[in-house]
């Protein structure tokens, strides 16, 4: 990783409730090694849920708190249309 690059953090393409925790301590991991920003790729996920919703917000928490910046890319219009039900819109 090329300190002007952002790290990127790939989500799987299952999602439960479970892999949320492992997901924050990766992202933690990554700040730690000097990331200042981190782009989290959704575009593997097979299905937008609640539990993707809750991988995003509490990624997003982690981010905050760690003082760095998060953005996702690669979501399907299923993921953007729950995330801006959620008022987790500004990710994107």
């Amino acid at each position: 990783m090329k300190p002007t690059e952002p790290a990127v953090l790939v989500v799987p393409s299952s999602m439960a409730l479970a892999d949320v925790p492992p997901l924050c301590e990766r992202l933690r991991e990554l700040y730690a090694a000097g990331a200042g920003e981190v782009v989290c790729d959704v575009g593997g996920l097979v299905r937008a849920d609640l539990a993707a919703v809750e991988a995003v917000a509490r990624l997003r928490l982690t981010a905050r708190r760690a003082g760095g910046h998060l953005s996702i890319r690669n979501a399907g219009p299923g993921l953007v249309a729950l995330l801006h039900l959620a008022g987790l819109a500004e990710v994107l």
